[in-house]
C-alpha cells in the first residue's frame, strides 16, 4: 500500500501528496469557505432547486440574517450559487446551485448526512472527554 501512495506523490507536492505546492494556499482557502457550517447547510438546502432568501433562512436553523447574506455572497463569488432577481412587484430573488455547485452537492450532502448520522456518537465521545477532565477535546 505504501508503494501505491508513494507512486501518486508528484515532485513539488505538499503533505496531501497529490496537490502541487503552488496550489496549496488557494485550495485551503476553498476548503475553508465550502467547509464552514453555513456554506454546507446552504448548499445542501438548495438540492431541490432554487429557493428564496426567507425559505433558506427558515431551512438553515440558527443562521442569522447577516451570516446568511454573507454566506450567499461568498458562495456566489466562488461560482457555487447564482442569484436571480425578478423584476416583479414585490421584487423576488432566488438562489440556486450553478453547475459548479451541483458538482459539489454530493460532497456537501454526504458531509451533512454523516454529521446527522453520527452526532449521538460524537456527543458521547465529547462527554467522556469532558468527564476525564478535558474540555470536550481528545488528547
Amino acid at each position: 500500500m505504501t508503494t501505491e501512495i508513494v507512486s501518486l506523490v508528484t515532485p513539488g507536492a505538499d503533505a496531501c501528496g497529490r496537490l502541487p505546492v503552488e496550489h496549496g494556499e488557494f485550495v485551503r482557502q476553498i476548503l475553508d469557505r465550502v467547509g464552514d457550517k453555513w456554506s454546507l447547510l446552504v448548499i445542501a438546502n438548495l438540492h431541490d432547486g432554487p429557493r428564496r432568501y426567507t425559505d433558506l433562512q427558515q431551512a438553515v436553523t440558527g443562521i442569522s440574517q447577516r451570516m446568511l447574506t454573507l454566506t450567499l455572497r461568498q458562495l456566489g463569488e466562488d461560482g457555487l450559487i447564482a442569484r436571480t432577481a425578478y423584476a416583479e412587484v414585490p421584487p423576488r430573488v432566488e438562489y440556486a446551485l450553478t453547475p459548479l455547485g451541483e458538482s459539489f452537492l454530493q460532497v456537501a450532502t454526504s458531509l451533512v448526512q454523516w454529521a446527522s448520522t453520527h452526532h449521538g456518537e460524537i456527543r458521547e465521545h465529547r462527554a467522556l472527554a469532558l468527564a476525564r477532565g478535558g474540555h470536550g477535546e481528545t488528547s
